[in-house]
């Protein structure tokens, strides 16, 4: 992959939730990548194969002038590993691209059969009916208190008081589980099943942040949630049962969702499995594919194919949680060369919603805060993952002489314990290095 030296644009800076912390430790550069000296392999390799631990290490890794695409250091670079969590980078990617930065999802109600209304969700896991927090840090999710008073006051208007609120999940269709995703996983609360109408993400107590447990029917617990609310602004409400709304039937109300690229800014930031499943789906209804695991896997890799980046990857989930996934190094960090490189403007989310070493999201303390890792606080941003036995980490990092890099490391086999912090340190080590 060539990006065009004279037109490589810096990653946007943080978000202003993080910018006052980035501030206080070391700025990232803000010199021209292109102009910076380009690290030398050897001595690149000299710093970080010691790290890495040599070749009998379980360990796989790659670092890539970003600027150019050329690695710069390779071990097992080409070699599919199991990549959790930056899974979440090539899906974000293929969200970015089809459905676009701009692009809502919007959540409906309409007139049903009988005089009742349906609930039609659009597949948006951020819909809340919790109250708007002003100190958020991300824009206002979808509200449906908002959709119901929109609602009531549509219904009131011709003379209706009494309704039952039937439910259209058929947005997302296929199994709400994956088959390689572990059976804990739902009753965890890793995430909700994965359905096209949900509230909340399905958290059985979304107001209690140490509850993970989710509901086991999110569209019906959304239809009964929207019932009472419809219920306290003046229409008498019930909760029916699941229907397909009819095309062309009369609107009630509708809200949207944040656009795609703070959805995508949010999942990676903080992880978040729901939106990540959400988006992959999102992908598959634009690339005309059957919005399942089977079909958003099969988009998202239509999309990589399309920018020139699917070589090495393969996804049975959007999320990273199937332990099936296979991602190489080098695929993971050619993911993250084009996000911030200047063809693809619309792919910045990614490079904005990774979290920032020792500062925001999955890397905040206590990682980057030890003596082998702290010097990388504030200089690199990636996608962390974690499944039993693996530990991966991809993202960026200006190195000292101020050329920007991209990297992956993977480290684990699934079948012992590894250690993250050693990735921390790989990504300290590179973005001190003075290699030129």
């Amino acid at each position: 992959m060539k990006l065009t030296p004279e037109r490589h644009l810096s990653p946007q800076p943080p978000s202003v939730a993080e910018r006052d912390l980035v501030q206080a430790s070391a700025a990232i550069p803000a010199a021209d990548p292109a102009a910076a000296k380009v690290p030398s392999p050897s001595i690149l390799a000299g710093r970080l194969s010691p790290l890495v631990g040599g070749p009998g290490a379980k360990v796989s890794a790659v670092v890539v002038d970003a600027v150019t695409g050329r690695p710069l250091f390779q071990q097992r670079a080409n070699v599919p590993a199991t990549p959790a969590s930056t899974t979440k980078l090539a899906t974000s990617v293929a969200a970015l691209a089809t459905v676009g930065p701009q692009h809502r999802i919007i959540t409906q109600v309409v007139r049903g059969a009988g005089g009742g209304v349906v609930l039609v969700g659009g597949g948006d896991p951020t819909l809340t009916a919790l109250p708007a927090r002003p100190d958020a840090s991300h824009p206002p999710y979808a509200s449906l208190s908002e959709l119901a008073k929109q609602t009531a006051r549509s219904l009131k208007a011709s003379g209706v008081r009494r309704v039952q609120v039937d439910y259209d999940a058929s947005a997302y269709q296929g199994p709400g589980s994956a088959a390689s995703w572990k059976p804990n996983y739902l009753p965890d609360g890793e995430l909700a099943p994965v359905t096209g109408l949900t509230v909340d993400e399905g958290r059985v107590a979304p107001g209690d942040p140490t509850r993970k447990e989710r509901v086991s029917d999110p569209p019906a617990a959304a239809a009964g949630t929207f019932a009472r609310l419809l219920s306290r602004n003046g229409v008498a409400a019930k909760a029916g049962r699941a229907a397909v709304a009819s095309k062309g039937a009369a609107q009630l109300g509708a809200v949207r969702s944040p656009p795609v690229s703070a959805l995508v800014e949010h999942l990676l930031t903080e992880s978040d499995n729901d939106v990540a499943e959400a988006m992959a789906r999102q992908v598959a209804i634009k690339q005309g594919r059957q919005p399942s695991f089977a079909g958003a896997a099969q988009a998202v890799r239509q999309v990589l194919a399309g920018l020139g980046v699917a070589d090495g990857v393969l996804v049975n989930d959007g999320s990273g949680l199937s332990p099936r996934n296979r991602i190489s190094p080098i695929a993971l960090a050619r993911i993250v060369s084009l996000a911030a490189g200047p063809e693809h403007p619309e792919l910045r989310s990614v490079i904005t919603g990774m979290p920032i070493a020792g500062f925001s999201g999955t890397l905040r303390p206590p990682r980057y805060t030890g003596p082998t890792s702290q010097a990388g606080a504030g200089l690199v941003r990636a996608k962390t993952g974690t499944l039993a036995g693996i530990s991966t980490l991809a993202g960026i990092a200006y190195d000292a002489d101020g050329r920007l890099l991209a990297f992956a490391f993977m480290a684990g086999d699934g079948k012992g314990p590894v250690d993250p912090g050693k990735l921390d340190q790989l990504a300290a080590a590179l973005a001190t290095c003075g290699c030129g």
